[in-house]
């Protein structure tokens, strides 16, 4: 009788075992299933900008003081090379930004001068907006510069989303201390980004809206880009037309075409 009873216990411990066994291995199935931080970003980087991408964007800017819209065209061959020209209004028609590899130059059709940017200036505001040089031509890369890691998930608006913290490599040449994600989960959507100081401080936020289709996909088309530390301040980008991944004239990534508004 003891022993029946004893390999009734025992039984049931393997059975339990077992049952705990197999939630286990469901559990890691399940985190390996999950992307990964650069995995994430990647599919946020594509779906944003292809590999290549010509379209039409403008940009208003709006502080306490005074507001204006740009009209821009823009040519990006990422990562290596990138074309921002102004098309209205037209006192700041045809100036133009070219950047190739690590190199920008700006063209001034007024004195009819191509001026280049030294690397201190890349984090100075592009035409008076909340954008750097540096953001309008994506010398620094999000992927190449930064480790990734989720660090958590959180609901938006009844969405479940991944946030993924980027940070800086050591030798990277970036501004950011660290720049964290809000990304939804079931379709990569990208919905904020925040950019801290290397001290830790929230110094910007930029917000996606008016998903849309566009360009033969489906993405935010309504980007704005607060400053923490100036209150009325915001810069807002809309794309209102697209092409992605088709490859882009060789003769549009020169200086000879910057000088050619």
């Amino acid at each position: 009788m003891k022993r029946r009873t004893m390999l009734t216990i025992c039984g049931r411990s393997l059975a339990r075992a077992g049952i705990a066994a197999g939630l286990l291995e469901g559990a890691s199935a399940a985190r390996a299933q999950e992307p990964g931080g650069r995995e994430i970003l990647e599919r946020v980087e594509r779906l944003l900008w292809g590999s290549t991408v010509q379209g039409e964007y403008e940009m208003s800017i709006t502080t306490p003081r005074w507001q204006r819209t740009l009209a821009l065209r823009v040519w990006m061959e990422r990562p290596r090379r990138s074309f921002v020209r102004i098309l209205s209004p037209a006192k700041e028609a045809g100036i133009g930004s070219l950047r190739i590899g690590s190199e920008m130059w700006n063209y001034l059709p007024s004195v009819e001068r191509v001026i280049k940017i030294p690397p201190s200036m890349m984090l100075q505001p592009w035409m008076g907006s909340d954008f750097t040089n540096d953001d309008l031509v994506k010398e620094s890369s999000i992927l190449d510069d930064y480790t990734h890691k989720v660090v958590g998930a959180t609901a938006v608006d009844g969405q479940d989303t991944y946030q993924v913290e980027a940070a800086p490599k050591p030798d990277a040449a970036v501004v950011w201390g660290r720049v964290l994600y809000l990304v939804r989960k079931h379709d990569f959507m990208p919905i904020k980004q925040e950019y801290f100081s290397e001290r830790g401080e929230l110094v910007r936020v930029m917000s996606f809206f008016d998903v849309r289709s566009l360009g033969g996909r489906v993405l935010p088309t309504r980007w704005e880009m607060l400053p923490v530390a100036k209150p009325g301040n915001v810069t807002t980008i809309v794309l209102k037309d697209a092409i992605f991944d088709r490859p882009v004239d060789e003769a549009i990534f020169t200086q000879r075409n910057l000088q050619k508004p």
